[in-house]
């Protein structure tokens, strides 16, 4: 039986630092948008299981903007942290601050909320712990994470019609 009792948000904080190399980059020398997003799953996904110490998958992904390029030969420092817990799911917050090593300039590159799900080994979802806010601002983090979740909700309902028209493609 897992743990549901509440947990301290600072309890699920994971840091991950990754080198820009050339196979990492696009023919701008910055880093591929789909690969900071693989790192940025990653990142959440370890501060989801750290929450819930259950395996997680990802359920969406929201509100991913990339704010400034990191260039080849930076280092890209992740940080992701759970936000809320729901019944089965989390909020997942995730930075991506590049880091220009010569001279240990800092600045925001990406930001990304995710949505995981825990499940047990026959993939059915598992009751998560609540979160444990300790301060005011957690407590308004929270608040903020319920409302996006309803909207997120709602909008699986709503404007789907966009995936009547995504039909797979002869021979492809």
């Amino acid at each position: 039986m897992p743990d549901l009792s509440p947990k301290n948000p600072k309890d699920t904080e994971v840091v991950m630092t990754q080198l820009i190399l050339p196979p990492d980059a696009n023919n701008l020398d910055a880093a591929f948008g789909g690969k900071v997003m693989e790192w940025i799953d990653i990142c959440g996904a370890v501060a989801a299981q750290r929450h819930c110490r259950q395996v997680v998958v990802t359920a969406s992904m929201d509100d991913l903007h990339f704010h400034a390029p990191i260039k080849v030969g930076w280092v890209a420092l992740l940080h992701a942290r759970v936000l809320a817990a729901f019944r089965t799911s989390m909020e997942v917050g995730v930075t991506v601050h590049a880091e220009n090593p010569p001279t240990g300039e800092r600045h925001l590159t990406t930001s990304a909320l995710l949505t995981f799900v825990a499940i047990d080994k026959d993939g059915a979802r598992v009751p998560v712990p609540p979160v444990a806010a300790q301060t005011d601002a957690e407590r308004e983090v929270i608040r903020e994470a319920e409302v996006r979740r309803a909207q997120r909700l709602a909008r699986q309902k709503e404007n789907q019609g966009w995936l009547k028209v995504m039909k797979p493609l002869a021979g492809a």
